[in-house]
């Protein structure tokens, strides 16, 4: 887990390897579990009231009976997408014990994709339950309400992708016996129709299409099962801009993350290597910054080698994503300029390597 030395993060080797497990692997997801603090208390033996419960700084919360007022998403004139002015204090709420002050001392990190504080600071006391609380629509399904990141860049996106499956983990309860079930809806926090060439992604969490705030906009909803999953640009979050400890590789978690996806959406996976021939593919770019300008002279160099199978790729928005998934599968090593391509990495078998190429750099 830890073969390399730490740079002076840490004194020891177990610490070194506690804090990687803790930054990087199911230690992360333990964290979120251990700081979840009850925001919203339900009454003593009232199955009807509210529950929300979440982690420090309101970066995954979750709970049940909530009230969410999406009436004036009828009149709004700008789109939602990053805004953190979706909601107006009173516009959400629950029928419980509440907690003011937990509430305030976890609002701090108020950046659209840092956490869930720009609507859940705007939470009230209702007086009786949801369903008394003239409800236009009562959603009686789970739901995974999601603030995702840039939906064309695979990195960006799969930032989402990896936070919902780690809150999966941070969700399980031995209450909650279904917690990997696809039998959920997922709404994403805006109003522009999801659209993305990542989107069979989504198959892997539910069976369900997927649902954005149009679909309540005039709407006073409440849901009676329901989850704030992690998101893509925590403060020390991981994923996007994580400050790793040196020296260390091999996340669990990341593992589990690729062998769920692939799992899910049922891509053929190697469990050997091939002994006859190494598989290589070069992950050819087309853009301005991350194209090799002598790749062609690359790749000749290496099909003279015999025991080498080279092929290149350029997968784009017209490229099926569970096609780029069966190739990176069938690759032994990956090689590829620097940039958000590389993030197929995940997905390839356990056995295979990366040649990572940077720009201004002859081959």
């Amino acid at each position: 887990m830890c073969p390399g030395d730490s740079r002076g993060w840490s004194k020891t080797k177990d610490e070194q390897i506690a804090i990687f497990y803790n930054q990087s692997d199911f230690g992360y997801v333990r964290n979120f579990r251990n700081s979840m603090k009850t925001i919203c208390l339900p009454f003593p033996n009232d199955t009807e009231s509210s529950l929300l419960e979440c982690s420090e700084n309101l970066n995954f919360c979750r709970g049940r009976n909530l009230m969410i007022d999406f009436s004036d998403l009828k009149t709004r004139k700008s789109p939602v997408m990053y805004d953190t002015d979706v909601l107006k204090e009173g516009q959400i709420g629950g029928y419980c014990k509440f907690d003011k002050t937990l509430l305030e001392n976890n609002s701090d990190y108020l950046g659209s994709l840092q956490s869930w504080a720009p609507e859940i600071r705007n939470f009230v006391p209702l007086t009786q339950p949801i369903r008394f609380s003239q409800c236009d629509q009562i959603i009686s399904q789970p739901t995974i309400i999601m603030k995702i990141d840039a939906t064309v860049n695979m990195y960006h996106h799969f930032c989402d992708f990896f936070n919902l499956y780690a809150s999966l983990h941070v969700n399980a309860t031995t209450d909650n016996v279904d917690t990997f079930g696809k039998n959920n809806n997922i709404l994403i926090w805006r109003t522009y129709p999801y659209r993305s060439n990542f989107e069979a992604t989504f198959r892997a969490f539910t069976k369900n299409p997927i649902i954005d705030l149009n679909n309540y906009a005039g709407k006073r909803v409440c849901f009676e099962n329901f989850v704030f999953p992690l998101l893509p640009r925590m403060i020390f979050g991981l994923f996007y801009n994580t400050p790793l400890i040196w020296g260390c590789k091999n996340s669990g978690l990341f593992h589990a993350f690729s062998k769920f996806i692939l799992h899910r959406l049922r891509i053929d996976t190697k469990r050997l290597p091939d002994t006859k021939k190494i598989k290589i593919t070069f992950l050819s770019r087309q853009t301005s910054y991350r194209n090799v300008l002598n790749e062609n002279i690359l790749l000749d160099e290496l099909r003279k080698n015999p025991e080498l199978v080279v092929k290149k790729v350029q997968f784009s928005h017209k490229t099926d994503f569970l096609n780029q998934l069966e190739v990176i599968q069938d690759t032994d090593i990956l090689i590829g300029m620097h940039g958000a391509g590389l993030t197929h990495l995940l997905f390839l078998p356990d056995w295979a390597v990366v040649f990572e190429l940077y720009a201004g750099i002859q081959l």
